[in-house]
């Protein structure tokens, strides 16, 4: 696999619980597609290689603790409702922006 192709692929693969209901979002503008009970961190990572990207340095992130402690996963509604990626459960027709999350 070319670098340029593990750099577009999801972080996440879904091994198991794959007849769970699918449930579309919408993520930085494009549509989505997550199962009925993931959080908006897997539902993103099984689209892309990051959650966001630092304020500091610009870099991708991916989540660090994944329990709701350590500020790493933010990301916003479309409304600007700043949400932690790790604890907020995806809803069908949310609306879910990445860049500029703090």
């Amino acid at each position: 696999m070319s670098t340029e192709t593990l750099h577009r692929a999801p972080q996440f693969v879904r091994l198991v619980e794959t007849q769970r209901a699918r449930i579309s979002f919408v993520l930085d503008g494009a549509p989505a597609e997550a199962l009925a009970g993931d959080t908006l961190l897997t539902a993103i990572l099984m689209q892309q290689r990051h959650v966001r990207h630092s304020e500091f340095s610009g870099k991708p992130r991916a989540g660090f603790c994944l329990i709701g402690a350590c500020q790493d996963c933010w990301v916003r509604g479309e409304d600007g409702k700043r949400m932690r990626a790790c604890s907020t459960r995806v809803e069908a027709g949310m609306r879910v922006c990445t860049e500029d999350a703090r």
